[in-house]
C-alpha cells in the first residue's frame, strides 16, 4: 500500500527567520506607512491569501481584500521575498533531521513525497530552494495558491495523487505532518494521520491536543518517525 506524505514548509521543513513576514511587510509599506496593525495577525498556520486578508482587516481596511487586490500584494510579497533571499538578508536553513528524512522516504517505493503549505507556489519554491531542499524533488503538493482556505488543501493534495496511486487516497493513508493545530486539523475532511513537530512555535502539548497521532521535538529521530508515518496504515 503506498502512502502519501504530505509536509508543511515553514517551522517544520525549514525556518527562515521571518523572511516572509518582512517580505509582506515590505509589500503592506508601498501602501501604509504605520504597519503597527502587524502585530494583530499570526502568520503561522495560514495560508498568504488568508494573512494578506487578514492584514487588511487588521488595517480597518477590509473592503480592500478584493481577490484582484491580494493578488496584486502576493506578487509585491514574491518580488520582495526573492530579493531578500537573493542578498542572503534571511538566514534559511532546512530544520533538524529533515535531509535525512526526506532521503529515506524517498528511497521507499511506497512513498509519495509532497508539500500541504499555506504558501503560494513561487514563495514556496523560492524558500525551499534557499534551504537547499529542491522544490522540484516534491512529487506534487498543494498550495495557498490554490484555495485561501487551508482545509481545502489536503483534498487538494490527494486528488493530485490520483495519478499515481491508480486512486485518490484517504483515510490513514495520507499523513500530514506540520507545526502548528492548523496542520494537524487541516485533514479532518478526509480523516487523515497526523504527525506534529515542534519546531515552529507551539509546544508538543498543543499539538497532540490538537489530535496529533504522534508529535515530535523535531524530525532529527528518523527511524521513529518513519515508524510513525508508516505505521500510519496499520492502526
Amino acid at each position: 500500500m503506498r502512502h502519501l506524505v504530505l509536509f508543511d514548509i515553514d517551522g517544520t521543513l525549514l525556518s527562515s527567520t521571518s523572511a516572509g513576514r518582512s517580505a509582506i511587510q515590505a509589500a503592506f509599506a508601498e501602501e501604509f506607512s504605520d504597519l503597527a496593525f502587524f502585530d494583530q495577525v499570526r502568520f503561522d498556520g495560514k495560508t498568504d491569501p488568508q494573512i494578506v486578508a487578514e492584514l487588511y482587516a487588521a488595517a480597518g481596511e477590509p473592503d480592500r481584500a478584493t481577490p484582484a487586490q491580494v493578488t496584486a500584494v502576493l506578487s509585491r510579497y514574491l518580488g520582495h521575498l526573492d530579493r531578500r533571499l537573493a542578498a542572503g538578508l534571511h538566514e534559511v536553513k532546512a530544520l533538524p533531521g529533515v535531509p535525512p528524512l526526506l532521503e529515506a522516504l524517498r528511497a521507499r517505493g511506497d512513498v509519495i513525497v509532497g508539500l500541504l503549505t499555506g504558501n503560494v507556489v513561487p514563495g514556496a519554491r523560492l524558500k525551499l530552494d534557499a534551504a537547499g531542499l529542491p522544490f522540484d524533488r516534491f512529487t506534487l503538493g498543494a498550495f495557498g495558491s490554490d484555495s485561501s482556505h487551508r482545509p481545502d488543501l489536503p483534498a487538494v493534495a490527494a486528488s493530485r495523487a490520483a495519478a499515481l496511486m491508480g486512486r485518490v487516497p484517504s483515510g490513514r493513508e495520507v499523513v500530514i505532518i506540520g507545526d502548528t493545530p492548523a496542520d494537524i486539523t487541516c485533514g479532518v475532511g478526509i480523516c487523515a494521520h497526523a504527525i506534529g513537530v515542534a519546531t515552529g512555535s507551539y509546544r508538543l502539548e498543543e499539538l497532540r491536543n490538537a489530535g496529533a497521532a504522534a508529535a515530535f521535538q523535531n524530525l532529527a529521530d528518523t527511524a521513529a518517525v518513519m515508524e510513525a508515518i508508516l505505521c500510519s496504515n496499520s492502526n
